[in-house]
């Protein structure tokens, strides 16, 4: 078994992705040099090699399916087929977003003997705070963006469908970067407010003299978009007049600018978005059911910023990294404050949580954010589901306190394995002292300070 093993490992060499072969009982059995690089090796974690991969990913003390997480291995041991999840995993660099794709393998009796597993982290979002690119860690959110990754390396038309202030565009450009696409534009067309003629003159352009102020040829958006990315924002509100130009150009690839009479063709990825019922439209006849039915092609829901409160500190510390504050001022926020920026239902969702920030950070003076500088409105009851308190406290108790989802753990033993990222990031949130935190950890003052400088 050994020889085979290593022949196997010596064949992953060739893979660039990190990979490693497992036995039945979740022991790694070997790692390609592809692993090693991005997850093997750090100041405090040894070789994989011989450990369990739900204690190297997890760090755990039991399978993924018995610590409430779905498990590939548990799926492909089922099936004796290739079995691919999101999970989040911890790395040298904190908690990442991964792909984790795992393969049987056979003996001659179709039985199952190892398996081989395929690590790709997922670029385009983040676990922790980060000063752009998608942020969150929620199931709501993972479910999203296991979709995106597994239609991203693909051509297939994209629908993203959300309320308003979900993060649509993020999201359009996260397709764009995970797939063969992303070295080419990535343009993005408003459908808000576009009249007929300037719909249709913006997504194809215009000869000179087309119309008055025409004085010279112009390429439209879709020529610009030559091999890459078109971004249809707010789809729902193209003109009815225009949707069957859309639906000729999606099927065709063919085009004529306005006033032209050469057709042009243009190679792109469509991806659509809105906050509209566009079943209920195609119902009302206000918009065509083909063109529906060419974009659903692959529908993503986006999850609204009240159905994943787990992942609003996060947020919130990344728009305070992304906005511009006086001279460069660091932001905290106290836990009041975080506590009703959590319990708020956010009609308006990110794009909603940005602003309120923003204007926090004007009448916050020494860079400590308040209860008293959000919206005096909040105070009322009406601005806070009930429903929300109970699931904001725990939220809160776990970022403060960086309780494990190992109930069998101790506290301290977690701290301890917590990247130093992520303990910076619970020393920003933390309301209280170094030495305050340090109990709350489990772990000494002197080792705090040293972990984090």
């Amino acid at each position: 078994m050994k020889e085979k093993v290593q022949a196997l490992i010596s064949f992953l060499e060739s893979d660039t992705e990190p990979s490693i072969v497992l036995d039945t009982d979740y022991t790694i059995l070997g790692a390609n040099n592809a692993y090693l690089a991005a997850y093997g090796v750090d100041s405090s974690d040894a070789l994989p090699v011989g450990r369990k991969c739900y204690e190297v990913s997890h760090h755990y003390d039991k399978p993924c399916d018995l610590s409430g997480e779905l498990c590939p291995m548990s799926m492909a041991r089922k099936t004796k087929a290739a079995s691919k999840l999101l999970h989040i995993h911890y790395t040298p660099r904190g908690q990442e977003h991964v792909d984790v794709e795992l393969r049987p393998i056979l003996d001659g009796d179709q039985q199952v003997i190892a398996f081989v597993e395929r690590i790709n982290t997922i670029k385009s979002a983040s676990v922790q705070a980060t000063g752009d690119g998608l942020v969150g860690s929620s199931p709501v959110f993972n479910k999203a963006l296991s979709d995106l990754s597994r239609v991203a390396k693909t051509d297939l038309p994209v629908l993203l469908q959300g309320e308003s202030g979900t993060g649509k565009e993020l999201f359009a450009r996260a397709v764009h970067d995970g797939s063969p696409r992303k070295k080419a534009p990535f343009v993005v067309v408003d459908c808000t407010g576009l009249s007929d003629n300037l719909f249709e003159s913006e997504l194809f352009g215009y000869e000179k003299g087309a119309f008055t102020g025409a004085i010279q040829a112009k390429a439209g958006l879709i020529e610009t978009a030559q091999g890459g990315t078109v971004f249809l924002d707010e789809i729902g509100d193209v003109p009815l007049t225009m949707q069957v130009k859309l639906l000729r150009l999606l099927e065709s690839g063919t085009f004529r600018r306005v006033g032209g009479l050469d057709t042009k063709t243009s190679n792109f990825r469509l991806v659509a978005a809105t906050h509209k019922p566009l079943h209920q439209m195609v119902k009302d006849g206000t918009f065509r059911a083909d063109l529906f039915y060419r974009i659903c092609v692959f529908p993503i829901e986006l999850p609204a910023l009240r159905n994943r409160r787990e992942d609003i500190p996060k947020l919130v510390h990344s728009l305070l990294r992304r906005g511009a504050g006086p001279l460069g001022m660091r932001y905290v926020v106290s836990e009041p404050a975080m506590r009703l920026l959590t319990q708020y239902h956010w009609p308006g969702n990110i794009r909603q949580l940005k602003n309120v920030l923003d204007r926090a950070r004007v009448f916050c003076d020494d860079g400590r954010i308040e209860v008293e500088h959000l919206p005096s409105e909040w105070n009322g009851p009406e601005a806070i589901e009930p429903e929300a308190i109970e699931r904001t406290e725990r939220v809160l108790e776990t970022t403060a306190q960086a309780v494990s989802p190992q109930e069998t753990q101790s506290r301290g033993a977690v701290a301890r394995k917590l990247s130093i990222d992520e303990l910076k990031e619970i020393d920003k949130t933390f309301v209280g002292s170094r030495k305050e935190l340090a109990e709350k950890l489990g772990i000494s003052e002197r080792t705090l300070y040293r972990k984090l400088g």
